[in-house]
């Protein structure tokens, strides 16, 4: 397996893109519509999927292969993808934790000075270095649930270095440890002390000029935004996704987490790729949400933190087709959450999605939510060569459990990362 070490770039080991074999798998391959794989095999190349079904099925030149492991009836799966997080930042915020036992509300917290703006002094307080320090941590956990991909955030800053910064720490989490970094610029996630009350002059300093130096650099793959009475309005979030879409960036947005301010149907208005939280959408904005694919990414998480008793209109969206996948949300403040297999229990729990609903809207659905569906997310020839193996009798299991990781094996870009002793044969 290959070798990585904290600051120091993921190195493979020589061979790793020669072909490989897996076999005596079930398969759960998560494309749409698709039934489990019995005996299943899957080849890979190059860090590329180059046959994945029965074993019957084969290509002739199997005896070319490299490697052969036998996965012994175990199934095996898309990576997980965990689709919206806030992974770096400084601090923490177990203060308001026990503000909220007490009976303190989000918005009450955030209006005293709590909230996003709390983290934003000990976030600055870092070098990138130390951001990146903080974070592998909560970053290993995902890993260690056999994740392939996360996308992270800026937003705890609030200044345009310190925005940067956060996102420089996520460029270097991508080489020094085996997973797929997605970034986000959300410097349009609080108005700092200084902008109090002027939120369009914050946006006219920060937001847009950091958000140009930021794709100067190749630092940003998409642009976000926190369209809610305390945060942004859907007016002043519009300026900032006129900005992104004359860089040729693509948008998501929190939107309908505390109210209904139209924010989902302004982010589908500008085919963003997800629309976020959702938990005051309304049952008629989700068909607007499904006509432009924007991806409904809920997060239970948060929902649970903040003790919420409004739900997502889950039945409104699976009418209107709408995609639905699930994240962690992963944050200092309202989502300390960083575990799929949780999320997806809590999805299912709290929101009453179904287990294949769960089971794709941390594969599939979280892929498209990245606009990374043609690269990963299902097992077809052709993608990336990102999976996981999993001692379990039935894929119920990844969501009924609670506080257990059955992981046996994770394969990242062709990549053996992890493995239990006896996983090759």
């Amino acid at each position: 397996m290959g070798r990585w070490n904290a600051m120091q770039k993921f190195q493979p080991k020589e061979g790793e893109g020669a072909p490989r074999l897996w076999t005596g798998a079930r398969i759960a391959t998560l494309v749409k519509g698709a039934l489990p794989i019995e005996n299943g095999a899957l080849l890979i190349e190059d860090g590329q999927i180059t046959y994945v079904g029965p074993e019957a099925g084969l290509p002739a030149n199997v005896s070319a292969i490299r490697e052969r492991f036998d996965c012994g009836g175990r199934w095996l799966l898309p990576s997980f993808i965990d689709c919206h997080t806030h992974l770096i930042y400084g601090g923490n915020r177990a203060m308001e934790f026990e503000m909220r036992l007490a009976g303190a509300t989000y918005e009450e917290i955030a209006r005293a000075g709590g909230g996003i703006v709390s983290s934003v002094t000990a976030t600055n307080a870092l070098s990138v270095d130390q951001l990146v320090k903080t974070a592998l941590p909560r970053l290993d956990t995902l890993i260690a649930e056999g994740i392939s991909t996360v996308e992270i955030k800026s937003g705890y800053a609030l200044t345009i270095e310190g925005e940067l910064n956060m996102l420089r720490a996520a460029r270097q989490l991508e080489k020094i440890r085996p997973v797929r970094i997605v970034t986000s610029w959300l410097a349009a996630h609080a108005t700092p002390p200084a902008y109090k009350g002027r939120n369009g002059d914050y946006i006219s300093d920060i937001v847009i000029p950091g958000l140009r130096a930021a794709h100067a650099e190749g630092l940003v793959d998409a642009v976000d935004g926190f369209c809610e009475g305390i945060a942004f309005s859907p007016a002043e979030i519009a300026r900032v996704f006129d900005e992104a879409r004359a860089l040729g960036l693509p948008v998501k947005l929190h939107a309908e987490q505390l109210s209904d301010l139209k924010g989902a149907k302004l982010a589908a208005g500008y085919g963003a790729l997800s629309a976020d939280h959702l938990e005051y959408l309304a049952d008629e904005d989700a068909a607007v949400l499904a006509a432009a694919g924007t991806v409904a990414v809920l997060l239970p998480g948060a929902f649970y933190t903040l003790r919420e008793k409004q739900l997502p209109p889950v039945k409104a969206l699976r009418q209107a087709g709408a995609s639905i996948a699930l994240a962690t949300d992963s944050n200092p403040g309202t989502s300390p959450l960083t575990s799929l297999l949780m999320t997806m229990n809590m999805g299912a729990t709290l929101f009453g999605l179904t287990v294949e609903e769960c089971l794709a809207g941390v594969t599939r659905e979280a892929a498209r939510a990245l606009g990374l569906l043609s690269e990963t997310g299902t097992l077809e020839i052709g993608k990336a060569a990102d999976f996981t193996l999993w001692d379990i009798e039935r894929p119920a299991e990844l969501v009924y459990r609670i506080g257990f990781n059955p992981l046996f094996q994770r394969v990242w870009n062709g990549r053996i990362t992890s493995a239990s002793a006896g996983a090759s044969a």
